[in-house]
C-alpha cells in the first residue's frame, strides 16, 4: 500500500479515501476518482485552459506580427510558451494520474517534461535579459538557450535519480513525514531564491550600473523572489512535519502552474504585439497620408 496525500491511500481495489488532514480549499468532492477534489482541479485547470483559449484566440494575428516583424527572440519565446502552456494544461487535466494505479510512472514523466518547460522558460528569460550585448540576438538566443539547457538538463537528470533510484516521490502528494521530498525542494526552491535574491541585491546596491534598466523586469524578479521565499518557507515547514507547511506549498503549486505562464506573457510578450498594432496602425496612416486622403482637413 502506498499512502498518496496524506488523505488517500492507493490498494489494488483503487484509491481509497483515508483519515488525514482535511485541506478545506483542496477537498471538495468525496469521489474516489478525484484526488484532491473539485476546487482544486478547477483552480489548476480553469486558469490554463482559458489562457490556452486566449493565446489560440490571437494565435493567427500574433503570428501574423512575427512573421513581420522577423524577432527571433519572440519567436523563440513564442513557441515556448505555447509548448510549455499545453504540456502544463495536461498537467492540470491530468491529476487524477498521480492516485490512480499503474500511472504512476507516466505522472512522473509528464511532472518531469511540464515542470522541465516551465523552468527553461523561467532560467533562460533571466539570463537573456541580463544580458547587455545583443549584437547578434539569434546568437545571443541560441547561447542563453544553450546555457539553460544545461541547467534545466542537470537538475531534470537530479530529479529522475531521486524519483527513479531512491524512491523519492517529487510529483505525489505523500504524506507530510517524507523528508526526502521536503528536502530535495527546499535545495530547489533554495537556489531559485538566491538568485532572485542575488539580482535583486544587485539593483538596489551601489553596483545597480552593472544591470540591465529594466523596470518591468525587476518588477518580475520581485514577484519571483517573493514566490519562490513562500516556497521555500512552506518547504521547510512540510520537513518538520507542520501541517500547514503541506498546505501553504500544495496553494502555491496550485498558483505557479494557473499563473505563471499568463504572467510572463503579460511581462514580456503582450507589449511587443500591442506595440506591432500601434506601429501598424502608424504605417497605414502614413500610407494613407501620402496618398493625400487628409488633404481636405487642411482646407
Amino acid at each position: 500500500m502506498s499512502n498518496l496525500s496524506g488523505t488517500y491511500s492507493i490498494t489494488k481495489a483503487g484509491p481509497v479515501r483515508a483519515t488525514g488532514l482535511d485541506h478545506f480549499i483542496f477537498r471538495f468532492s468525496s469521489s474516489t476518482t478525484a484526488c484532491h477534489g473539485f476546487w482544486h482541479d478547477t483552480a489548476l485547470v480553469l486558469p490554463s485552459a482559458l489562457f490556452i483559449v486566449y493565446l489560440g484566440f490571437h494565435a493567427r494575428s500574433n503570428l501574423k506580427k512575427l512573421n513581420h516583424r522577423r524577432s527571433s527572440i519572440m519567436i523563440g519565446y513564442y513557441g515556448l510558451l505555447w509548448f510549455a502552456a499545453l504540456l502544463n494544461l495536461a498537467w492540470c487535466f491530468l491529476q487524477v494520474w498521480q492516485c490512480t494505479p499503474g500511472k504512476q510512472v507516466a505522472w512522473n514523466l509528464l511532472s518531469l517534461f511540464a515542470t522541465s518547460a516551465m523552468l527553461f522558460l523561467e532560467i533562460s528569460i533571466v539570463a537573456f535579459l541580463l544580458q547587455d550585448n545583443y549584437a547578434s540576438c539569434l546568437e545571443t538566443l541560441a547561447r542563453t538557450f544553450m546555457v539553460s539547457g544545461l541547467f534545466v538538463g542537470a537538475d531534470l537528470l537530479l530529479k529522475v535519480v531521486f524519483m527513479f533510484g531512491f524512491g523519492v516521490p517529487l510529483f505525489h502528494d505523500v504524506e507530510i513525514a517524507h523528508r526526502g521530498k521536503w528536502g530535495v525542494w527546499f535545495t530547489h526552491k533554495l537556489l531559485l531564491t538566491g538568485a532572485y535574491g542575488y539580482i535583486l541585491f544587485v539593483h538596489f546596491s551601489k553596483w545597480r550600473d552593472k544591470l540591465p534598466p529594466r523596470p518591468a523586469f525587476y518588477n518580475y524578479v520581485i514577484v519571483m523572489f517573493a514566490t519562490t521565499a513562500v516556497v521555500l518557507f512552506a518547504c521547510g515547514l512540510a520537513g518538520i512535519k507542520a501541517d500547514f507547511g503541506l498546505w501553504l506549498y500544495n496553494l502555491a503549486v496550485v498558483c505557479y502552474h494557473s499563473l505563471y505562464l499568463p504572467f510572463l506573457y503579460v511581462t514580456f510578450l503582450a507589449d511587443f504585439f500591442k506595440e506591432e498594432d500601434w506601429l501598424l496602425d502608424s504605417a497605414y496612416y502614413s500610407e494613407m497620408k501620402d496618398a493625400g486622403f487628409f488633404d481636405a482637413d487642411w482646407e
